[in-house]
């Protein structure tokens, strides 16, 4: 029976969670060059134009369809289009139901989580990789990776409907609550292989390749950390007390990692940074999604600072093994989702709406392995097709700019665009000579800094 109110907040979490995607363009593109701002923001919202429309055609099916693989992969051609989800009297208030909600609002919700997973992947290959293969990988990755996965985690059976989920969700019967696994792993995993493929910035690591918009950066983290609680409390399906549950503790969480990541700066870097603020925020979030219905506020701090100070660290390992990982999409959303998933094993509260006990609560160590099982399996399957499908858009399409073209910057030659035309400035002060009194006056607002970016 139609519930308004779980209708009504998941509603809501499905348009906050879609503004994530957004928000991450403001925060990736923030962190690059000024010359490849457009391109990284465009990879994000290339992927919602992309990803949504695979979603409806056949990646609900594929994700959410009745198994027909041993808990591995949905029926491709249960909900093709969509079909038999959207036909009912309407005006009767009769049509295809997911408990307490309508079946499409359900969809919805699951696409915007297929988006930004996609997306997040970007930020491992920026300043260099041209905006049509990333997309034709995109659509490859999602077709072979996301859908399958998302099966494997978010697809539950239900005996008395006759339908048949994942293994993961299921026969593992691993915690992952919003998405620790098939999102933050999975893109993470992915994030690794892409990079690898697609290879080093020219110049990296010698050179300084700093954030050219910290603002930007902050602004994005604040967006996000406002749309995960669509992403988390959502994920309840309803407007209730396991909603309730998540969204504190992604408060907390969050506010721990940031803490913990900036207190890391402090001790091994003698300044906290903003940079740093806003990617321990990111971090929390991400540790906190598969943890947020089964840990006790304490335990959420406690994970949120565990992966605030692991993140910080981990973003140094690009330098120690060699990958260009751009915006250090491996150190915060792979390792952040491993330690959120895997810390379950340790901090689940029985008391929780969860139910589990994890080794601290008395539940030994049952719960962990199966955190950690489901946590490899994913990242060990996604890094190795992802590395198959890259290579495969490499050999057809080519993945990255030319060196040329990298020094010109990536917005320029493949969008014909610039991120700030300064161009204005240029013809004004060109007047000088002739017209000094208009050329006086623009040239006191015009920022020190802009005649440098320009």
């Amino acid at each position: 029976m139609l519930d308004t109110g779980d209708t009504a907040w998941m509603l809501a979490s499905t348009a906050l969670v879609l503004f994530m995607t957004p928000g991450l363009a403001l925060f990736y593109g923030g962190m690059v060059r000024s010359k490849s701002v457009l391109n990284m923001m465009m990879m994000s919202f290339g992927s919602i134009g992309l990803i949504g429309i695979l979603w409806a055609l056949y990646g609900y099916s594929i994700a959410f369809g009745n198994d027909v693989g041993g808990g591995l992969l949905g029926n491709p051609f249960e909900y093709i289009g969509l079909r038999g989800l959207f036909v009912g009297d309407y005006e009767a208030g009769v049509y295809p139901m997911a408990g307490t909600i309508p079946a499409l609002l359900f969809v919805g919700f699951q696409a915007t989580f297929a988006i930004i997973t996609v997306a997040l992947i970007s930020g491992a290959v920026a300043d260099r990789m041209r905006f049509g293969p990333w997309l034709l990988f995109a659509g490859l990755w999602a077709t072979i990776v996301y859908f399958p996965v998302a099966h494997w985690v978010f697809a539950f059976s239900d005996d008395e409907a006759g339908v048949v989920g994942g293994w993961i969700a299921n026969d593992l019967a691993v915690v992952d609550f919003a998405g620790g696994t098939a999102v933050h792993i999975n893109a993470g995993a992915a994030a690794l292989a892409l990079a690898i493929v697609v290879g080093k910035r020219a110049g990296w690591p010698r050179e300084p390749m700093r954030p050219h918009n910290l603002t930007l950066v902050m602004l994005g983290a604040g967006i996000l950390w406002f749309g995960w609680f669509g992403f988390n409390a959502g994920s309840a399906a309803g407007a209730n007390g396991t909603a309730a549950f998540a969204l504190v503790n992604t408060i907390v969480a969050t506010c721990a990692a940031m803490l913990g990541w900036l207190i890391t700066e402090r001790i091994r870097d003698g300044k906290p940074t903003s940079l740093g603020a806003a990617s321990g925020i990111v971090a929390g979030l991400v540790a906190i999604t598969p943890s947020c219905s089964s840990v006790s506020p304490l335990g959420a701090i406690a994970i949120g600072l565990i992966a605030g100070v692991l993140c910080a660290l981990a973003v140094g390992l690009k330098f120690r093994f060699g990958y260009d990982d751009s915006l250090d999409v491996v150190g915060v959303h792979l390792v952040g989702g491993l330690v959120g998933t895997v810390l379950i094993g340790l901090f689940a509260d029985p008391g929780s709406p969860a139910a589990v006990a994890g080794l601290f609560y008395g539940g030994g160590v049952d719960q962990l392995w199966r955190q950690v099982v489901g946590a490899v399996a994913v990242m060990v399957y996604t890094f190795v097709v992802s590395l198959v499908l890259a290579y495969i858009v490499k050999a057809t399409l080519g993945l990255r700019v030319t060196a040329e073209e990298e020094a010109t910057g990536v917005d320029e030659v493949e969008h014909a665009e610039t991120g700030y035309d300064f161009s204005s400035h240029r013809s004004l002060s060109g007047l000088g000579s002739a017209r000094p009194e208009t050329a006086a006056a623009p040239a006191g607002n015009v920022p020190a800094a802009a005649g440098k970016e320009a």
